[in-house]
């Protein structure tokens, strides 16, 4: 028998524990939902050492099944458009199709429970992400138009060796990461019976937005026959996936460069951060000279409104900003020069940029695609600021944040906090093999990036 397969033991299907009056309506999506159905579903998962301190009668498996299943019939009351289904209306005469979430059709939210006898440094103490990763979540590579027969919200347990691995697949056009993290917090705080310190989502807000535009309300027919038509489904190349620990000293200092260099003193550490990284991986790919690459930046439109949406929005509100240059200009300016491109990028972006960009949508829709992204250069997801090590489930803090296979491409880097705080930072890199080696023998890289030890 092959140890590293992930063998399926059980899967159901969880409902929320009552329904909410809410969820007897449509759940209509954005502009900003609508433009990542061509997306991959968000998979991230967090790895949990059993304590030693329980014993067999606090902790068994079964008993920690039953209370995820419990506590996740209870959060889905408040995110309950997760455990509904895509659905499509067709306006044959118009020639366009309404995207919706029917909130009461469908199963609910899948639960799979799972083994496979590997241990946790297995899994995290190997040069590369190990294959079998990508085995620990469920809806492997699906688009998020897929939601019309698959489950909006898989959660898979697997059984280690010496802990368990909770992976969250969520559709990304129901959830961007801010939503996706806030009901991973809520989740968390429900399993230990504190439910009054996360705040409730809000919905709708940026339907109200935009609800005005061109005479538009909450309903967005898209000009198409079927959803299925504006489908493209990416097939990455063989990648390796790594995670550099950036500890929040080293961040502060590249920070401190990027501000001297430029003379100013207004770039942020992120800034400074995806700069740094930005030229490493350029550097590393042995691009020509006079080839443009790209920095791409999945941004948080919330605080981009005037006033600004709550952070506890629940949707999608991020869009995808991009600066360029040539490789020959990028690897001969110094760090603040990059940083600075970055920095203008970010404070551009503002509430008439954002407000703009969503009448435009409604005029001529736009639909993300991965393969608009695998180009040269990088494009930096994920943040640090999401509160992931802060899920505990009664079993700790996490050991270390784990991704699927999804979304991702060469250049594409996935944010993370460190484990210890503090400012840290863990980057998950995804490059071609021989670009990943020259990326690890980078000296100047190296000695800001150490290896992850989580």
């Amino acid at each position: 028998m092959n140890s590293t397969v992930v063998k399926h033991i059980s899967e159901c299907f969880i409902k929320p524990k009552h329904l909410v009056e809410e969820s007897n309506r449509p759940y209509y999506l954005t502009p900003s939902d609508l433009s990542m159905l061509s997306f991959h579903y968000i998979q991230k998962g967090l790895l949990f050492t059993i304590p030693s301190h329980l014993n067999h009668q606090q902790y068994s498996i079964h008993n920690l099944l039953e209370s995820l299943k419990e506590s996740l019939s209870t959060t889905l009351i408040q995110f309950y458009p997760l455990a509904g289904q895509l659905s499509t209306q067709t306006d044959e005469d118009r020639h366009e199709c309404l995207v919706f979430v029917d909130c009461n059709k469908g199963r609910g939210a899948k639960f799979i429970h799972a083994t496979l006898d590997l241990t946790i440094s297995d899994i995290i103490s190997t040069r590369y992400v190990p294959q079998v990763v990508h085995a620990l979540f469920d809806h492997d590579l699906a688009v998020n138009c897929d939601g019309h027969t698959l489950p909006l919200l898989s959660v898979q347990v697997t059984e280690l060796l010496d802990g368990v691995f909770i992976g969250c697949s969520i559709n990304h056009a129901i959830v961007d990461g801010t939503s996706y993290w806030q009901f991973w917090n809520t989740w968390s705080k429900i399993h230990s019976a504190d439910r009054d310190k996360t705040p409730k989502p809000q919905f709708g807000l940026l339907t109200q937005e935009f609800r005005f535009l061109n005479g538009c309300g909450p309903e967005i027919s898209l000009p198409f026959m079927h959803a299925d038509e504006i489908v493209s489904r990416y097939q990455a190349p063989q990648l390796k996936e790594k995670f550099f620990h950036f500890s929040s000293s080293v961040v502060m200092k590249l920070k401190t460069k990027a501000n001297h260099d430029s003379k100013t003193n207004t770039i942020s550490s992120f800034q400074a951060l995806t700069a740094f990284v930005w030229k490493s991986v350029v550097r590393a790919t042995s691009r020509p000279a006079n080839e443009v690459t790209k920095c791409r930046l999945a941004i948080n439109n919330r605080p981009r409104f005037d006033p600004p949406l709550p952070n506890n929005y629940f949707g999608n509100c991020v869009n995808v900003l991009a600066t360029s240059t040539t490789v020959d200009e990028l690897l001969n300016h110094d760090l603040g020069w990059v940083a600075s491109q970055l920095h203008h990028l970010v404070v551009n972006y503002n509430d008439k940029v954002v407000r703009d960009e969503l009448e435009q949508w409604l005029i001529s829709p736009v639909f993300f695609r991965l393969d608009m992204l695998a180009s040269p250069g990088i494009t930096m997801s994920s943040s640090p600021r999401f509160d992931m090590y802060g899920n505990d489930f009664g079993l700790g803090k996490p050991v270390a944040v784990r991704s699927g296979s999804a979304n991702k491409f060469p250049g594409s880097v996935t944010a993370c906090p460190g484990r210890e705080g503090g400012g840290s930072v863990e980057l998950e890199i995804c490059l071609p093999l021989e670009s990943m080696i020259a990326l690890e023998l980078d000296e100047e890289f190296m000695a800001a990036a150490s290896l992850s030890n989580t």
